[in-house]
């Protein structure tokens, strides 16, 4: 009995040390960031979750839209924290179509906690018309939805070039390192200072991009730290239940008698 406890342990050893190990090899050709929500254990970092809204904000919202996400979701616990007081006064800084009224008419109001985040466009046509025909992909999921993830969208963000000898870009084209096929519609959204953080911290390039990421991927895992939190007492409960069952298998062969 007692090897097959070493044989259970060996077993659960190996599958966390190679499923983290794949993880590893498939984002190793993008920029790689020690991210805080990374791992079994993993939280996110409250401070960079509140500048990665405002960068979101700032930057990001006059294309993208966050159409999965309410106002209430940035004063929930897990995410940026925000208090009920910020989460409101945001909320009112946009403007919802409500009704109809008494009178059958639809109007608008300011947007409240319960509202999800408006998005920048009335409609799908209107955002590609907008955009030189490519349409912006709304980021509520967007960490999760491309391969390479935040280690992706991180390096996306940096990876503007001028291009190579040899290459021709159409107006409106840009060159990526690491957008799939070099090309990009999107302009460079980031340059120095572009946000003047509330926190004080310096706006670079870098950090812009570290703190708008951990807002995305936030946004597509918002549950993450509840999770995170459920999965590691299933695994003490299960290897406290596995001990407890060894403990009693013992406990049941040590009163046979081995045949000589």
């Amino acid at each position: 009995m007692k090897n097959y406890f070493k044989l259970f342990c060996l077993i659960s050893f190996l599958i966390i040390f190679f499923s983290q190990k794949v993880l590893t090899e498939e984002n190793k050709k993008f920029l790689n960031v020690d991210w805080s929500f990374k791992g079994y254990l993993g939280k996110f970092d409250r401070a960079s979750l509140q500048r990665g809204y405002q960068v979101y904000a700032e930057v990001c919202a006059s294309c993208h839209s966050m159409k999965y996400l309410s106002y209430r979701n940035l004063a929930e616990e897990g995410g940026p924290e925000f208090s009920l007081e910020q989460a409101k006064a945001i909320a009112a800084n946009f403007e919802v179509t409500d009704g109809p009224n008494d009178d059958g008419d639809m109007f608008t109001r300011p947007a409240k906690l319960s509202d999800k985040f408006v998005s920048p466009y009335r409609n799908d046509k209107e955002a590609i018309a907008l955009n030189g025909g490519a349409y912006p992909p709304d980021m509520s999921v967007l960490v999760k939805a491309r391969s390479g993830g935040a280690d992706y969208i991180y390096s996306l963000l940096l990876g503007y070039e001028d291009p190579p000898n040899g290459v021709v870009l159409d107006d409106g084209v840009y060159y990526n390192a690491y957008m799939y096929g070099n090309k990009i519609k999107m302009a460079n959204p980031l340059s120095e200072g572009l946000v003047e953080y509330n926190d004080g911290t310096k706006a670079t390039n870098e950090q812009m991009a570290k703190d708008v990421v951990t807002f995305l991927a936030w946004t597509a895992e918002p549950h993450l730290e509840a999770r995170h939190k459920i999965g590691f007492k299933a695994i003490i409960y299960l290897i406290i239940i596995t001990f407890l069952v060894y403990l009693s298998m013992k406990r049941l062969w040590s009163r046979i008698e081995p045949k000589v």
